[in-house]
């Protein structure tokens, strides 16, 4: 038997946008509900440095930054919880929400910050280094930086895959890129880019095999070309996955409308879906620039278009 609780604003999905959405939500007096997820704290928890988040001059690694943000939504107020949402009902003027198949909350708003999450090859080297911190990422904005004068590989076809490789040619001795199939998905322009900088060097038909290490850091990849068999060793120190990113929207499927790849869409600069008292905000609705601090502020303007809207309902 499940409980049945009321509340005026509750947000699914922590990170950068939730726990900014929660503290200007509680500021509000909306007395928000925090329903952490799968993963409390959003990607950001498994990055080490963050250091292109304003105000950290020295930088901050991932987790510490999300517990602070999550004790600054605490201290006004915002009743933070461990659990993650399995069911939704939006269609009534009370939004109805299932956590964890045994409470039900009954919300005047939802702010929905579930993320996106990267997708990777799923190599078992991919994953040791990935969750070492030890050269493996799915972001160049936040993590070329620390690859400066080194030499990279980057998996990927589409026009994300082209634009990271051009943004780690600025930093980067060289950039190999590794195309697993005979052509690129992206388009002209972004395919000529890469083509036409000097230090990236394309592999077509070429797959990763494994990552290359000494057990902490990495050191080259192994990669294979799939017309000839042949494989042979890359070296380098750091290795890229660009191969998209899937937004954590399934429990949503029916109810709000997405694109084709299942990102929310949002109505023109506000947060608000296509359903009256729903908004969202972060890398759940944002699949172009996917950092920390857009999706922060994409929490600030969901928070402020809740309140804005059960205002307009009193």
């Amino acid at each position: 038997m499940s409980t049945i609780e009321r509340t005026k604003c509750l947000i699914i999905g922590s990170g950068p946008a939730g726990y900014t959405a929660a503290i200007y939500a509680a500021r509000a007096n909306m007395a928000p509900i925090l329903y952490q997820g799968l993963q409390p704290g959003g990607q950001l928890t498994t990055t080490n440095d963050v250091e292109n988040f304003p105000g950290y001059p020295e930088g901050v690694t991932g987790p510490e930054m999300m517990l602070q943000l999550e004790a600054q939504a605490k201290r006004f107020g915002t009743d933070v919880r461990d659990g993650w949402v399995t069911k939704v009902d939006l269609s009534g003027a009370v939004k109805k929400v299932w956590v964890n198949e045994t409470t039900e909350v009954h919300a005047d708003t939802v702010i929905i910050s579930t993320g996106a999450t990267a997708k990777y090859l799923g190599l078992p080297s991919e994953q040791h280094y990935l969750n070492l911190g030890g050269g493996v990422s799915a972001c160049a904005v936040c993590d070329g930086f620390f690859y400066r004068n080194q030499e990279v590989v980057i998996v990927g076809a589409g026009d994300s895959a082209c634009e990271e490789a051009h943004y780690l040619s600025k930093l980067c001795k060289k950039v190999t890129m590794l195309v697993r199939s005979d052509n690129f998905r992206a388009s002209k322009i972004m395919e000529d880019r890469v083509r036409n900088t000097e230090n990236i060097e394309i592999l077509m038909n070429t797959s990763t095999v494994e990552v290359l290490g000494d057990g902490n850091v990495v050191t080259g990849i192994k990669v294979k070309n799939n017309e000839t068999g042949v494989e042979s060793d890359i070296p380098a120190t750091g290795f890229f996955v660009a191969i998209g990113h899937k937004p954590n929207t399934d429990i949503f499927k029916g109810q709000l409308t997405m694109d084709e790849t299942g990102y929310l869409i949002t109505t023109g600069k506000t947060s608000a879906t296509n359903i009256e008292g729903v908004f969202a905000c972060g890398d759940v609705q944002d699949k172009d620039y996917r950092q920390a601090i857009t999706a922060a502020g994409s929490g600030c303007i969901a928070a402020l278009d809740a309140e804005r809207y059960l205002a307009s309902q009193e």
